[in-house]
C-alpha cells in the first residue's frame, strides 16, 4: 500500500512538472503546438505528419500525445528551424523513426555546440544550404535559407497551398535576439525578412508568441529596422555599449540581463562600428 501511495505520487509530481503544451488549429490540416519553448507547427498528410521544430527534449512526449490525438499516422519529418535547444532539444528522441532535416550551418553550430548554456543536441541527418522541400501524401512544404538574422542558419519553413510561413526565431517576440556567437547579424536581419516577404503567404507562425498575418511580420521588420538605426546613430555619436543598452531597455524593451542584453548588445557595438567604418 505504501508503495503504491509513494508511485502514485510521483506520477502526480511528473503530471505535475510537465511541461503545459497548447494545440490550436491554424487551417485545414495545420496546428500549433505552442508553450516550453518554440512555436511548433504539424502538418497532417494521409502518409505522415511533418513537424516544424520539436521544442526542448523534455517536451517530446507532450508533443507526441498532441500528435495522436490528431492521428494514428507517425511523424515522418521534422523541420528545423534553426539549432537553438528551445527548438531542435526534442531532435535525438525523433530521429530514431524520422527525419529532421535543418541549414548545414544550423547543424554545424549543434556539432559545435555554439549554445553554451544549453545541453548538447542531436544534429540533423539531412541538410540544406538554399532549400529543401518535403513530399508527403500529396502535400509539400519548403524550407527555405533567406539570410543572417536570429543566427546563421535560419530556415523558414513555407506551406504553400495554405500560404502559410513559419518564421522560426526570424520573428519571436516584439524585439529580435541576435545570436553572434551562432552568427547573428542585426545589420542583416532586415534583407533577410525582405527575402521571405517575397512568398506568397497571409499566415505567419512565429517562433515564439501569437500566430499572425503578413502585415504582423511586415511590423516586426520594421521594428528590427528602426532599432537598427536607432543603434548605429548611437554609436555614431560615440556612445558607450551601456548608454545603447539603456536605450534598448527604454525603447525597444529589453531587460537587464537578459539574452538580448548578454548575446545581442555586444556584439550588435562591434557589427554596427565595423559596418560604419
Amino acid at each position: 500500500m505504501i508503495s503504491a501511495i509513494a508511485g502514485a505520487t510521483l506520477r502526480r509530481k511528473a503530471w505535475a512538472q510537465a511541461p503545459k503544451l497548447t494545440l490550436n488549429q491554424i487551417k485545414n490540416d495545420l496546428y500549433e503546438i505552442e508553450g516550453d519553448g518554440g512555436n511548433v507547427a504539424v502538418y497532417l498528410t494521409d502518409e505522415g505528419v511533418i513537424l516544424v521544430d520539436d521544442k526542448f527534449e523534455q517536451d517530446y512526449e507532450g508533443i507526441v500525445a498532441h500528435v495522436k490525438s490528431l492521428t494514428s499516422k507517425p511523424v515522418k519529418y521534422v523541420l528545423s528551424t534553426h539549432y537553438h535547444s528551445d527548438h531542435s532539444g526534442g531532435n535525438a528522441k525523433f530521429l530514431p523513426t524520422a527525419e529532421i532535416i535543418s541549414t548545414a550551418n544550423a547543424r554545424a553550430a549543434i556539432v559545435e555546440h555554439k549554445q553554451a548554456n544549453a545541453p548538447p543536441v542531436a544534429p540533423a541527418r539531412v541538410v540544406f544550404s538554399e532549400e529543401a522541400g518535403v513530399f508527403l501524401g500529396g502535400k509539400e512544404v519548403h524550407a527555405r535559407y533567406c539570410g543572417r538574422g536570429h543566427t546563421n542558419g535560419d530556415a523558414v519553413v513555407y506551406f504553400p497551398a495554405l500560404r502559410t510561413l513559419h518564421t522560426g526565431d526570424l520573428m519571436a517576440g516584439t524585439s529580435p535576439l541576435i545570436d553572434y556567437a551562432g552568427g547573428g547579424s542585426l545589420a542583416e536581419w532586415t534583407k533577410t525578412l525582405d527575402e521571405a516577404m517575397k512568398l506568397d503567404f497571409d499566415t505567419v507562425i512565429p517562433g515564439h508568441g501569437a500566430v499572425t498575418n503578413k502585415a504582423g511580420l511586415l511590423a516586426y521588420r520594421n521594428n528590427v529596422d528602426k532599432l537598427r538605426t536607432r543603434a548605429a546613430g548611437l554609436i555614431r555619436e560615440g556612445r558607450s555599449q551601456e548608454e545603447v543598452g539603456k536605450v534598448m531597455t527604454v525603447e525597444f524593451g529589453w531587460a537587464a540581463n537578459s539574452m538580448q542584453m548578454q548575446w545581442g548588445l555586444p556584439g550588435m557595438m562591434k557589427e554596427l562600428k565595423q559596418a560604419e567604418r
